[in-house]
């Protein structure tokens, strides 16, 4: 696996080492900077508001009394299914200077256009829409399995609701807050669709330019590699802030269960926040599409192709999620119970994937399979292993933080019954660890299902998924055929989302 994981980065450094005139300049160059510097202000607004709005969503929908929880989970999650440069498009054609909004506000108020929702703000409210699920999911399968006798405890010894949540609550969510954040920071650091539709040059967008304007390979794989240094300094930082954090609890059921708070006369502002960024996040987008894919069929617009697009995007995601999954746990396992140097580096390395723009990752394995494997070329299985590579991070993010609120005496008391060490993770550490699994599981599917560069890189001849389908559609401006395959995706994403809320609470 660790080989694997360094085939990315190795790729980027053999084509910067064959122009190092180019590296240098590129280095030296201030549009470079400029670049990263706006790449990381991105990064870092975008982790601390998904972690801002994961944090109490998590809460409202886990240990409150907020009517119909379980639902409200569904649905502020719900944004997690659709591709970024679907939800810029859809928030550019609704709140654009001449979007839809004012189309039906503007001309009877005499306004000759709206504010101009592009640029930074543009780019950070899309990308947070898009990327806090990743934090509230993150946290709530981490608060699943807080032990509430231990803020009970505090209770009784006076603590007030907020000081318990500062002086006992928080220090175990801590790692999952910071989990939360980094996924949804280097989420940024990837993201081409968004910042593209938006105008706003990271890096990620200087890369696909370089590789899709001028195919300049060397200057594109330069500015990969400051992107992987950015990224392992993001988790250097995501390290520190989990490295003293103690999280275990007594077993699979020990302690009691967090109390339900009421909320009381907050009950209405919460549902109104939660109505709020319902609306906003997901009511505007899948609006927009119903009312585009009703115009089309009233055109007479012809839509087909659904049933093998639909076909391909749950095969491959289902496959991948298995894969990634399998790949991840070794390796959160290490981190968590046999820290390391070696461990550490295989940490660090696994998050590279995570950082790097899709199109990257498929030109690296492009580059290894036609010299190395041609039979592996524009077949599945090396989809696949863009997947995992894409992914792992997202997969061992809620692994690590489910193993480290497992006590270490629990397997050690398994072994001194005889167990072998084979059978104390199967029978004792996995069923511990399953709210993580299922957030990792459900991270891992939804993010292959919108996932379009690789795919579109790597995928076999005649395959197709959803996203492609999208993609070819608004390409071309078909918004009609673009319509049905997102509201496909979103349909077919809703399920997993809905039972991940009920494993959650089991």
């Amino acid at each position: 696996m660790g080989l694997l994981l360094l085939l990315p980065p190795s790729y980027l450094l053999i084509r910067s080492l064959e122009a190092p005139g180019v590296a240098g300049a590129v280095l030296l160059a201030p549009g470079t900077w400029a670049a990263a510097g706006r790449t990381l202000l991105l990064a870092a607004a975008v982790g601390a508001a998904s972690s801002a709005l994961g944090l109490p969503l998590a809460w409202l929908t886990l240990h409150t009394n907020l009517p119909r929880r379980r639902l409200w989970l569904v649905l502020v999650a719900l944004p997690l299914v659709l591709p970024s440069y679907i939800s810029a498009w859809l928030f550019a054609a609704a709140l654009g200077p001449r979007g839809l909004l004012w189309q039906g506000i503007g001309p009877a108020l005499g306004l000759s256009r709206l504010p101009s929702v592009y640029g930074f703000w543009g780019a950070f409210i899309v990308l947070t829409l898009c990327a806090y699920p990743y934090s509230l999911l993150v946290i709530r399968a981490a608060w699943t399995r807080l032990d509430g006798s231990l803020e009970a405890a505090g209770r009784s010894l006076g603590l007030g609701p907020w000081a318990c949540f500062r002086r006992v609550t928080w220090p175990q969510l801590r790692p999952a807050v910071a989990g939360g954040a980094l996924l949804a920071a280097l989420y940024v650091l990837r993201d081409f669709g968004a910042v593209a539709i938006m105008r706003y040059d990271t890096l990620a967008r200087v890369i696909y330019l370089a590789y899709g304007s001028a195919f300049d390979r060397h200057t594109a794989a330069v500015l990969g590699l400051l992107l992987v240094a950015m990224a392992l300094g993001l988790v250097s930082l995501e390290r520190g802030a989990s490295r003293r954090a103690r999280l275990h609890r007594a077993g699979s059921h020990g302690g009691r269960p967090i109390a339900p708070v009421a909320l009381g006369p907050w009950r209405p502002v919460a549902l109104a926040c939660c109505a709020a960024l319902t609306a906003l996040a997901v009511v505007l987008p899948l609006g927009i599409l119903s009312h585009w894919l009703l115009r089309g069929l009233a055109a007479g617009e012809r839509l087909s192709g659904l049933w093998p697009a639909l076909r391909g995007s749950v095969t491959a995601a289902a496959l991948a999620t298995v894969l990634t999954l399998v790949a991840a746990l070794p390796g959160a396992w290490l981190t968590v119970r046999r820290p390391g140097h070696r461990a550490r580096l295989l940490g660090r390395l696994s998050w590279t994937g995570q950082a790097l723009p899709p199109l990257v990752v498929a030109l690296a394995l492009v580059f290894a399979s036609t010299r190395l494997l041609p039979a592996l070329y524009q077949t599945l299985p090396l989809l696949l292993l863009a997947y995992v590579i894409l992914f792992l991070p997202e997969a061992g993010s809620s692994l690590q933080t489910a193993l480290r609120q497992i006590h270490p005496a629990l397997g050690e008391a398994a072994r001194t019954l005889g167990r072998r060490p084979t059978a104390v993770f199967r029978t004792v550490t996995l069923p511990l660890a399953r709210p993580g699994l299922a957030a990792a599981a459900a991270l891992v599917f939804l993010t292959c299902l919108r996932e379009l560069p690789a795919t579109l890189i790597l995928s076999p001849a005649g395959f197709s998924t959803l996203s492609i389908s999208i993609w070819s559609a608004v390409s071309e401006a078909y918004f009609a055929r673009a319509a049905l395959p997102a509201l496909v995706l979103v349909a077919v994403s809703a399920p997993p989302l809905a039972w991940l809320s009920l494993r959650g609470e089991a």
